[in-house]
């Protein structure tokens, strides 16, 4: 099953061209070994005006079936992923969230910091991921088994109730 993916990675500096994007590029690599095409990559600074703007139009376009973000999931005052993520969406996807969350503590404590959500709008899936290319990789990773699942769910897929 093919996968199309968009990888909006979401950094203040980054978009300034202050620092190299190294979460994108990373979890570009991790898509591609599965053999999925990665639709298109982005990024925006911490703005939570810019990120549903961007969000809302990659959904619209139809293009994509899943939108990786990237970065902005902390406590820090510019991180505002899960709030335009969560303005975005029509219905919250929690396991997903729950689950990176609860692999993530079996290597770092800071895993309970994270504020990252996932949900769907119209039939695209969303799912915020850490700024870090370790924990964004590792927490893709840990869903990576259930996606071709969630998009034939989404996409009404006549074979998806033989995927269980």
């Amino acid at each position: 099953m093919t996968i199309r993916f968009g990888i909006l990675t979401l950094s203040d500096r980054s978009a300034r061209g202050e620092r190299a994007d190294i979460s994108g590029p990373a979890l570009a690599d991790l898509i591609h070994t599965q053999g999925w095409p990665i639709i298109a990559q982005r990024i925006l600074p911490d703005d939570e005006t810019s990120i549903r703007a961007g969000l809302i139009e990659w959904v619209d376009s139809g293009d994509f079936d899943i939108i990786l973000t990237t970065g902005g999931t902390g406590f820090a005052p510019r991180d505002v992923t899960p709030e335009a993520t969560r303005a975005v969406i029509q219905r919250e996807a929690p396991g997903l969230a729950e689950t990176m969350r609860a692999e993530s503590l079996k290597k770092t404590p800071h895993a309970m910091l994270s504020r990252a959500i996932a949900g769907i709008r119209g039939r695209v899936l969303i799912i915020n991921l850490p700024g870090s290319p370790k924990g964004a990789v590792e927490n893709l990773q840990t869903i990576l088994p259930v996606l071709p699942h969630a998009v034939q769910l989404l996409t009404d897929d006549p074979d998806s109730e033989g995927s269980h």
